[in-house]
């Protein structure tokens, strides 16, 4: 019998990839999302395969999979600031909700869970590298604090349940990552860049662009994200590349590999955004043998032929989604 494993937000960015990853590796595959900042055409692909099931589902709201389950992987939650500032509810709910939902369902299903966390969960961190023995700085009424502290007690809530319920448990803190199937307008640095350079616009640095970032290739992060699942290890795993870079350098390295004559622009810092992020990755190093492979080169050369390959449409046009309907109550 082929071990069966739900994925929920599976027609994301991330949550995609992982299909594809556990469909190579002869997995049964059960796909959920209630399609709110996800896209079908990420998984269309996937629908003919026999080992492929897709329900349209929002799991702030029971979850019910007939049958045996072994793994849940839950990466249903908005991950980009356009899309949590304009859903900070469902963002909240996604993360508590959602999570108490699916924890539950690993308990009636004996499953191993992992669940996706994120490096804001440091917030504006006072320390760096970020290590997961570092508690973060985060404000907790600031507009990111809907998803930050959802984030916060995701963790909270897994681990309660590990402890109390004995659940078998995985916590990935995942940083910035990319690659085919972001969202061009998404809010996140690297849809943002291209997609300015790619429509001729200036690229918009908010501050004076000397806050860091460390971006890993999705090839890598699904891969860390895998042996994670599968090891024994209970606690927080920071996945991530720790090659550091300026935001301002970033914007000059886009322009470089897009060959376009764009200027950069600067706009006031929004608040709270943090000014440093860099995993310290020792622990995954050590417990999982993990370390990014794809250097940043390499990587965003792969990520830019997947834009290239867009529409004018999909090009041009803005994040237009009505959300309006998600936040009633």
């Amino acid at each position: 019998m082929k071990k069966k494993v739900l994925i929920t937000g599976a027609a994301g960015f991330l949550g995609s990839h992982l299909c594809d990853k556990f469909i190579d590796e002869g997995f049964k595959v059960i796909a959920m999302d209630n399609l709110i900042t996800g896209d079908l055409k990420n998984i269309e692909h996937l629908f003919k395969l026999e080992n492929f099931e897709f329900y349209h589902h929002d799991v702030t709201k029971f979850v019910h999979v007939p049958g045996d389950v072994d793994y849940i992987l839950h990466f249903a939650s908005p991950a980009s600031p356009i899309d949590y500032l304009k859903i900070p509810i469902q963002t909240l709910k996604v993360g508590s909700l959602g999570t108490h939902n699916l924890l539950g369902l690993a308990k009636e299903k004996n499953a191993r869970i992992l669940i996706a966390s994120t490096s804001e969960v440091y917030g504006d961190p006072l320390v760096h590298p970020q290590s997961e023995d570092y508690f973060g700085n985060v404000n907790t009424i600031g507009p990111r604090g809907v998803y930050d502290e959802a984030k916060r007690f995701q963790e909270s809530i897994t681990m309660a349940y590990h402890r109390f319920h004995n659940l078998d448990t995985r916590i990935a803190r995942i940083f910035n990552t990319y690659g085919p199937r972001m969202r061009l307008n998404d809010g996140r640095v690297i849809p943002a860049f291209i997609g300015q350079a790619l429509r001729g616009e200036d690229l918009t640095v908010f501050g004076d662009g000397m806050q860091t970032r460390s971006f890993c290739y999705v090839d890598d992060q699904v891969d860390g994200l895998y042996k994670l699942l599968l090891s024994d290890y209970t606690y927080p795993v920071n996945i991530g590349n720790p090659e550091e870079i300026t935001i301002l350098d970033f914007a000059k390295e886009i322009i470089k590999l897009t060959g376009t004559k764009q200027k950069i622009v600067f706009k006031p810092l929004p608040q709270d955004d943090p000014m440093q992020r860099e995993p310290d990755i020792t622990k995954a190093r050590e417990v999982l043998g993990w370390e990014p492979k794809v250097e940043r080169e390499e990587g965003m050369k792969k990520t830019f032929e997947y834009f290239k390959g867009l529409t004018k449409e999909d090009l041009f046009k803005s994040e237009h989604k009505d959300f309006s309907k998600h936040n009633r109550r």
